[in-house]
């Protein structure tokens, strides 16, 4: 029994060693995709480290000075996990303010849904069922190719506003509007075969804001498009041409990286924009496919004219992604 307990021990302890180094080496700022991806997790990191600590505290029998060199390491990478993820929670404030629905008249606000559909994904009836339910003013579908354009068609009457840019290669995207969309352009901000839309958006009320909407390569091999071996810069070349224009702005779409990494960041500070989501909660939309492994993805990021009304993750539907709702009041 003693030795069973020991090994138990050791083989706890080198699991926690490995997560120790698997949070320093999320700390880098990378362009090697094997380790910018070791921040995703952060939340499965923490439960791991935390599970790590507890079972080897009730199996060792005497407690040396390795163990306690083990365990100093591990409550800092707990402090270290604690401290990215802390922004996301209810525990920290709120970066974009909230209001009251009863406060907003329904000329001032917008509601949107993101939703990554997943390609492969034939499942158009359970992203319309999400769409029937809550109605939103906008509706902005990626990783549409022909196929999953022409099943939306069934949207035109009731989004009579749109742009539309379907590809094969799991980077197209579609956005369906009941408000008017002037000036609407399709960008292609770091990869040819990568789009993003810009356009102007026109309120019930007459007043105007600028909506980006991106969804950059994954840090990730691929046969799609990739930008292996070099950083991402799609997110920064639209964070700079948000600081240039200055005006109301909404950028929406599956960013392919979490809120705390070096380059969402970065754009969140070019851009002066904030994340929805911050002193929320995390409203993980990856992966819809795993219970463990999951983070947020799909992100909306607003200007300071811009307050939340209501946040949801919506119901599965076959892709990969959760559908993210968000309604705003646009009160400059």
């Amino acid at each position: 029994m003693n030795l069973i307990r020991k090994c138990l021990y050791f083989f706890i302890m080198g699991c926690g060693i490995f997560l120790i180094g698997v949070t320093l080496l999320s700390l880098l700022n990378t362009s090697h995709w094997y380790l910018a991806v070791l921040g995703f997790p952060r939340l499965a990191i923490l439960i791991a480290l935390v599970t790590c600590g507890v079972l080897c505290l009730l199996l060792s029998a005497k407690k040396q000075v390795s163990y306690f060199i083990f365990t100093a390491c591990l409550l800092v990478s707990v402090c270290l996990q604690v401290w990215i993820i802390l922004p996301y929670t209810s525990l920290s404030q709120k970066k974009v303010k909230s209001v009251d629905a009863d406060q907003v008249s329904r000329q001032s606000s917008i509601s949107m849904l993101i939703a990554n559909v997943l390609m492969s994904n034939r499942n158009t009836k359970g992203l319309l069922e999400q769409i029937n339910s809550r109605e939103p003013d906008m509706v902005l579908a990626m990783e549409v190719n022909s196929r999953w354009v022409n099943d939306l068609r069934v949207l035109d009457k009731s989004y009579p506003y749109q742009i539309l840019f379907p590809t094969d290669n799991t980077y197209g995207m579609s956005l369906y509007s009941k408000l008017p969309l002037t000036s609407s352009k399709v960008l292609f901000l770091n990869n040819k075969k990568v789009p993003s839309f810009q356009c102007m958006v026109r309120l019930r009320n007459g007043k105007t804001f600028q909506l980006l909407t991106v969804h950059p390569v994954a840090p990730k091999p691929s046969l799609h498009p990739d930008n292996m071996g070099e950083k991402e810069n799609g997110l920064l070349k639209a964070a700079y041409l948000v600081a240039r224009e200055k005006i109301p702005t909404v950028v929406a779409g599956d960013f392919n990286d979490v809120g705390w990494s070096y380059t969402t960041s970065n754009f969140s500070d070019i851009s002066n924009l904030n994340d929805v989501r911050c002193g929320r909660g995390l409203y993980n939309t990856f992966s819809a496919h795993t219970f463990i492994f999951k983070w947020p993805l799909d992100y909306i990021y607003v200007s300071d004219e811009f307050k939340v009304v209501n946040l949801q993750r919506l119901s599965a539907f076959g892709s990969d992604h959760y559908p993210f709702y968000a309604q705003l009041a646009f009160l400059p």
